[in-house]
């Protein structure tokens, strides 16, 4: 038998869904209203790339601490690397 953690020690983030609603139901505000004005614009070609950009747009929003750092990166201090963030977010330490 062995010992479970009582609480789980899984970090990731849900994904949202890679359609147009779950992108749109995933994004507030103007972002959201932007997203549909630009998808819906869009050429067939280019709403793959239209939805690309909001989906990983939305996930960074869900990332924890993401509201946080947008307000060090506006006042300039403790700014943090993109490697050294994406090390973060996969629990890796160097």
């Amino acid at each position: 038998m062995s010992a479970q953690p009582e609480h789980p020690t899984d970090r990731r983030i849900p994904a949202i869904p890679n359609t147009i609603n779950g992108i749109g139901d995933a994004l507030t505000g103007s972002d959201r209203a932007q997203f549909y004005a630009e998808v819906l614009a869009a050429e067939e070609e280019t709403v793959p790339g239209v939805m690309r950009k909001w989906w990983k747009a939305a996930m960074l929003d869900r990332a924890p601490g993401a509201a946080e750092s947008r307000s060090h990166v506006a006042a300039g201090t403790r700014l943090v690397s993109v490697d050294d963030l994406a090390d973060r977010l996969e629990g890796i330490t160097r």
